[in-house]
This record gives structure tokens, sequence and C-alpha cells, in this order.
């Protein structure tokens, strides 16, 4: 039997770690796409190109982050549905229909948001000409982006990891391959970056469509879309995705806040603060695997109402909460300056990261319950409590960064960001008991 199949009592840890590094490898292949379409006209002799093409990729980073939520809102429902034909199918159509809908909006809305994003960008002209070349060509990929969310976020709630990994690992090999014969063979340039990226979003929609024919059970009674995409329907689905939407926009004040404070800094803190930023993000990955198989294993708990599997799933995600702190700590005290090194060979920015390197070994440790248990929230849909502890967490960072800044500079920065992380667990976790309550709801 598969894990989707298994009876709830069945399951063990050994199956949450079952899904856990194939979820960090395909939640991890999603920045890919911007690295690669910058390392290929990294090698073109204009370096506008590379320029216009990180403008291009920053718009979208900003704009698929924000609405990520559809995954991590899909992955919950799907798991909540189980094996119910009906339920399955209801929690596939609304959120792409959410999806679509928004992707049009995009497309329809193109120049008043790249025109938005320039005025707080501001690049120079030629850069911000190639920038427009790669935005208008790709922007056409915004509605397979978000069904991609949704398809990849189904295919996660149902457990079915190697349909998720092959989609996550196929448009990375879709978009290098067709990336470099269009630039490097029809030297078609940043057009044929924009092009070959957009030609995998799409290739990948249809191919993930197909999987979810495949795997979605028949069912007796015919497809009501009429009732499935009704406002009472979508209600609770639009609510659920509103709370992790604010969740996001939390998160975004708070990085781009500690990008701006850090700008005031010397060059070398501002590079050195990037680097270790960088390495913070992967780190953030690592977690996000824990996330989605804590979101799989509560869904199911939610599904069935379930209150034995659901306390196992908190047992495990603190298991996580332990775990993942400890193998980045190890990996980072015996890897630190040769990952450093991956991302600058400027020996006085490795210097500063070093000296500030103690803060990212903090981080992991404070930061672990408030990613962990994010999945195991938004599996059951209890999202108003995520929601709430991020609003409470970005208040605790604007006071701490007002009073430690000015007294520690780049120290206070960092301590700011550690309060805030650790403001993200504690506010999260208190919610627990009430958690309990909402899988019998």
């Amino acid at each position: 039997m598969t894990t989707a199949t298994l009876p709830p009592r069945q399951y063990r840890f050994k199956n949450y770690l079952a899904l856990v590094i194939p979820f960090i490898i395909s939640t991890i292949t999603t920045p890919l796409l911007g690295v690669v379409d910058t390392a290929l006209v990294g090698h073109l002799p204009n370096p506008a190109f590379i320029a216009g093409i990180a403008v291009g990729a920053v718009i979208f980073n900003t704009i698929y982050w924000l609405f990520g939520f559809l995954r991590v809102s899909t992955t919950g429902f799907a798991a909540q549905a189980l094996d119910d034909p009906i339920l399955l199918r209801a929690s596939l159509i609304r959120p792409l229909f959410i999806a679509i809908f928004l992707g049009i909006i995009f497309i329809v809305f193109q120049k008043v948001i790249f025109a938005a994003s320039m005025q707080v960008i501001k690049p120079n002209d030629e850069v911000k000409h190639y920038a427009d070349i790669y935005f208008s060509i790709l922007i056409w990929g915004a509605p397979f982006v978000l069904i991609n969310y949704v398809l990849v976020g189904w295919l996660m709630g149902m457990a079915k990891v190697k349909a998720v990994l092959f989609l996550q690992v196929l448009i990375n090999l879709l978009n290098i391959v067709m990336a470099i014969i269009f630039v490097w063979q029809l030297h078609w340039n940043i057009e044929g970056v924009a092009l070959a990226t957009l030609s995998a979003q799409v290739i990948c929609s249809l191919l993930g469509g197909w999987f979810i024919f495949s795997y979605l059970p028949k069912a007796e009674q015919k497809t009501d879309l009429r009732s499935i995409l009704s406002w009472q329907s979508l209600k609770g689905v639009i609510l659920v995705n509103t709370n992790l939407m604010i969740r996001t926009i939390c998160l975004l004040i708070v990085t781009n806040h500690f990008i701006a404070i850090g700008s005031s800094f010397n060059t070398e803190v501002l590079a050195a603060n990037a680097v270790l930023f960088q390495i913070h993000y992967l780190m953030a990955y690592l977690f996000d695997g824990f996330a989605n198989a804590s979101s799989v294993f509560s869904g199911k708990a939610k599904g069935t109402k379930d209150l034995t599997l659901y306390k196992q799933t908190l047992h495990w995600s603190l298991l996580a909460c332990i775990i993942c702190p400890i193998i980045l700590i190890v990996i980072w005290f015996g890897f630190d300056t040769h990952i450093i090194k991956l991302l600058t060979n400027q020996s006085e920015i490795i210097a500063i990261c070093l000296d500030y390197q103690y803060w990212l070994i903090i981080f992991p440790i404070v930061v672990a319950g408030g990613l962990i248990y994010y999945g195991v929230f938004s599996g059951i849909s209890y999202t108003a409590s995520i929601r709430d502890s991020m609003i409470l967490a970005l208040a605790l960072w604007l006071i701490s960064q007002y009073i430690c800044v000015p007294i520690w500079g780049n120290d206070g920065l960092w301590l700011s960001y550690i309060l805030f992380s650790l403001g993200r667990t504690l506010f999260l976790v208190i919610w627990i008991n009430r958690s309990k309550q909402h899988i019998m709801a």
C-alpha cells in the first residue's frame, strides 16, 4: 500500500520522513529557474542582459512568493479529502479556478505591474529595456505557474511523491535544455531565455494535468461545477488563502525592511548580510520539506477526524524541530567557510560573514517551530492562527529593530531578525491546544 492509502493507525515516523526529502527537492526547484536564467545570460557579452533578467526575476519572485499560498492550502485541502472522490475534485477545481483568475489578472495588468516595479527598483534605461523584454514574455506564464502550484500542491496532499519530483525536476531540465538551444545555438539572447522558461512552465502544466487526470479517482456522481464554484463553496477556500497571503505579506515586509536597513551600513557589511541571508534561505528550504510532510499528515488527521494521528503528527513535528537545527548546525560547523566561498571569493566579505555567523547558527534553533508547525496548521486549514502569529511577530520585529539597530548596528539588525524568528515560533505554538479542537470540528 502507498503512503496515501495506509490506515492512519499504521503511520510511523518513517512514513513521515519518506515525504520529507522529496518535498525538500521539489520546493528548492522553483527558485532555480531564475538562477539558471541568470547563469546563462551571465556568459553573454552585454552585462545589461544579466542585470535585466535579475530585475525581472525580482518581480516574478515577489509575485509568485506572494501567491505561493495556493500550493500550501491545496496540499491541506487535498490531504483532508482522502479518498472521497467528490471532495478530491472540489479540492482541485476550486484553487485551479482561483489560479487561472489570478493569472489572467496579472496578464491584463502587466503594464501596471511593470511600471510600478520600475518605480521601486529604478534601473537605468538599458537595464529597464531588457527587463521589459524578459517580463513581457514571461508574464504570459503567470497562469501556468499558478496552475502548477495547485497541481503540485494537490499531488503533495495525495502523497504522490514521485509525480511531484518528476514535475519539479522536469521543469528545470526543460528550461536548461531549451535555454541552451535558444540562447547559445539560435542566439535569441534574453528573448530566448524568457521563451525557454515560458515553454517549460506550459509543458509542465499540461503534463501535471495529465498526472492529475490519471490519479483522480472516479466519482459515481457527476461533478457539479456550479456547486463547487459557488460563492458559498469558494468562501472558505478564499479565507484560508487570504490568511496565508497576509502571512506572506508580513514576511515580505520584514525581509525588505531588513535589506533596506542593511543598506545604511558600509558596502562590505551589506554584501556579507546578502550572503548570510542567502544561506538562511537554503536553511528554510530544508524546514519546508518537514513542513510539507506535517501538512499532509495533519490534513489526513482532519479529514478522518483522527485525533490520535494528529497528536502523532505534532510529535513528529517536534522531533523535526530538534533534528533539523542539529543537522544544520553540524553542517555549518563542518563546512562554514566552504559554503560562504560558494557565494563569494572576496576575503574581506568572507571574514565579515564569519564574524556574524553566530546569528546564522541561532536562526534554525529559534525558527524551527514557526516553520514546521506552519505546515501542521496549514494542513488542517487553521490559518487564522498562522496569520495572527505572523502579525505579532511583525510587531516584535518593528519594535526590536527600532530599539536594537541604533545601539548595536548590524548586530542589532540580526538580533531583531532572530527575535522575529523566535516570535514566529512562540506565537504559533500557543495555538496548539486549540488546534486539537479544530480537528474534531
